[in-house]
């Protein structure tokens, strides 16, 4: 077979020699005089003229690559010479001939972009907004690996959907290079017993239109190649881009990074191994196992079946799934969906057409760019599940928002506050229901009792200070409530959250304390008091006149008569503490809900101070978490 470069994969136009040579393979009968491939390859190099055709000096070289390119004139078919790789193909493969296209004269051809179904639509849309979403809340770092695939995905989109790529992967030696050219039908990448033999990464396409492809896997013009249409090979492979990787285990840095740089970016990967080094562990830990979630897009095929002798090849064919199955990669047998696997020997073409049409039928389902990009997602969205996943219940539950209120009314005092305002209501019914004689008596003692005798009251500062500990400690205790069972991340969030809310905090409480405590001036009285006063007014009125009476008849202006008189004084002596002892029973209830109003009063103030600056803020963190939560659970079931 015969090879081409493609019309937009051809070499730089920056030698004189390559431009005649692409001039003359185009329009043969507009060749040129004899003296212009001298006066072409004049305007080479020496440098180059010596790469072209090695030995000899330098007119004999000129000369020779005048005849030859005399002979490909006369021939059906141009001569290829593009590139370092093509000299030492051309060198080393006689009698392959190969013709060059000029893409400053071809047309571009019109390519379809891709088009993602509507569930991975889904799911690229949705991982958006996660990322969104977390980008406040979650590193960089964390999220790096989602915003890659979201940016791979879009660039993705973008290009061709009628193409696929394919890369072809090995270690030193295990002849994937051989296999590249194998599939090609035509020696393109350089073989041989020097390590490595791949130094960069080539390009092989099938049909026009993948040059912005190759173009995003960072491979030069110099590097693309593009076998000549040969009837069936052609359109059993049509919409193909191969890559040839440089070894994965080489020993230059440079090379390594070649591979896993374009192993991100192709459609799908062919995994060669060899005898020797498929169990490899480097193989196996560093690509094979990380990749399982793309076994849908890999095939892994044992070259160099020629060397196992007898069954060989199929035991070590069974013992490399068993390694397969141990990474976590599904194997595509028995019609399930997964990895190729395939043995074969690209040295005698032995099993590569068994290859070549499972390729075919996979490059013409046109589905590996969706199905790379969906594992993608599967990856991203697996290594985010320690920031999102939980395994128990969140959130604040009603016991917690309670309790965190009842904290908050303890630190205010709003029990001491409603048991002060019921003293208070009950106060006043005794100044208003009381004898006046008791309430003398009681005004006596308070002012004849020494101060000694009293218990020494806590200071104002030992309060606010205790105050001050338990909202702290109520706060602590909501925060750590909240952020149980959440990742790390959110609970982190959570806790911010709370601590943010938590300043100031106790002087917004003192204030309220003051403003919604015990109300000032006098309790409202109930509609029974002021016939109690004037039931208490007539018992003194009694006393009063039962002594005047007593008083009339001793001094003698009266005449004698003790009994109505002793008879109203006994009343209104009984009468007056018994209507003070009855007005106290009634006024029990009361004064009951009148302190119980006061400390609820403050307990809801309380608790609104403590929802708007702690739990409102908190709650927002834990909507945001369910939020991501739903998203992520989104990406993850849709991929399930």
């Amino acid at each position: 077979m015969t090879a081409v470069t493609d019309q937009d994969h051809t070499e730089r136009s920056d030698q004189p020699g390559d431009a005649d040579e692409a001039r003359a393979a185009e329009n043969p009968s507009a060749q040129a005089p004899e003296s212009a491939p001298e006066n072409a390859s004049e305007g080479e190099s020496t440098d180059d003229a010596h790469a072209r055709v090695p030995g000899g000096d330098s007119s004999s070289r000129t000369d020779a690559r005048m005849d030859a390119r005399t002979d490909s004139r006369t021939d059906s078919s141009a001569a290829w010479d593009d590139g370092l790789i093509a000299r030492r193909v051309d060198e080393t493969t006689a009698g392959n001939q190969y013709a060059v296209v000029d893409s400053r004269t071809a047309a571009p051809p019109t390519v379809s972009p891709l088009v993602y179904d509507g569930p991975l639509r889904s799911r690229l849309e949705t991982l958006r907004e996660l990322v969104g979403l977390s980008r406040t809340r979650l590193d960089s770092r964390t999220l790096a690996e989602a915003g890659r695939v979201l940016d791979e995905a879009a660039a993705r989109r973008r290009l061709s959907g009628q193409h696929t790529v394919v890369a072809i992967a090995g270690a030193t030696g295990s002849g994937k290079s051989q296999l590249f050219n194998a599939l090609a039908g035509v020696a393109i990448s350089e073989t041989g017993v020097r390590r490595p033999t791949t130094a960069a990464p080539i390009a092989c396409s099938w049909s026009d239109g993948a040059a912005s492809l190759i173009e995003r896997l960072g491979i030069p013009p110099r590097l693309r190649r593009r076998p000549l249409p040969t009837g069936d090979g052609e359109s059993q492979l049509r919409g193909l881009v191969l890559v040839d990787l440089p070894d994965h285990d080489s020993a230059a840095v440079q090379h390594r990074e070649h591979v896993d740089r374009i192993l991100a970016l192709v459609d799908a990967v062919i995994w060669v191994v060899d005898p020797e080094k498929y169990a490899d562990a480097v193989l196996h830990e560093r690509y094979l196992r990380p990749m399982a979630a793309h076994a849908e897009v890999m095939f892994v095929v044992l070259n160099q079946i020629d060397r196992l002798p007898g069954e060989a090849a199929e035991q070590v064919l069974d013992d490399l799934r068993r390694l397969l199955d141990e990474d976590g990669i599904a194997l595509g047998e028995y019609g399930e969906p997964g990895t190729t696997v395939l043995a074969l020997s690209a040295l005698t073409g032995d099993g590569v057409g068994e290859l070549r049409e499972a390729l075919g039928q996979f490059v013409a389902e046109r589905t590996a760019p969706a199905r790379r990009i969906s594992a993608d997602v599967d990856i991203a969205a697996a290594r985010l599940w320690p920031v999102y996943a939980t395994q128990r219940r969140t959130g604040l539950s009603e016991q917690a928002r309670e309790e965190f209120a009842d904290r908050l009314a303890d630190a205010v005092g709003a029990t001491a506050a409603g048991e002060a305002a019921e003293r208070a209501w009950l106060r006043n019914a005794n100044r208003a229901c009381g004898t006046p004689w008791l309430r003398l008596w009681r005004w006596y003692q308070d002012r004849g009792e020494p101060a000694t005798g009293r218990l020494p009251s806590r200071t104002q500062a030992d309060e606010e200070a205790t105050a001050r500990q338990r909202v702290e400690q109520a706060v602590r205790t909501v925060a750590d409530r909240a952020s149980a069972g959440l990742p790390a991340p959110w609970a982190h969030a959570v806790r911010e959250a709370a601590v943010r809310g938590s300043q100031g905090l106790p002087e917004a409480l003192d204030e309220l304390s003051v403003r919604a405590g015990v109300p000032t001036g006098r309790p409202p009285r109930p509609g029974w008091w002021p016939m109690a006063v004037l039931s208490q007014a007539s018992m003194t009125a009694l006393q009063f006149l039962g002594g005047l009476w007593l008083l009339g008849q001793i001094v003698g202006v009266m005449s004698p008569n003790l009994g109505v008189p002793v008879l109203l004084m006994v009343i209104g002596i009984v009468g007056g503490p018994l209507i003070e002892w009855s007005c106290r029973m009634a006024a029990r209830g009361p004064a009951r809900r009148y302190g119980l109003e006061a400390e609820r009063r403050l307990r809801e103030a309380a608790a609104g101070c403590g929802r708007a600056r702690v739990l409102d803020p908190v709650a927002a963190e834990l909507l945001r978490y369910r939020e991501v939560r739903e998203r992520y659970g989104r990406v993850v079931g849709a991929g399930s």
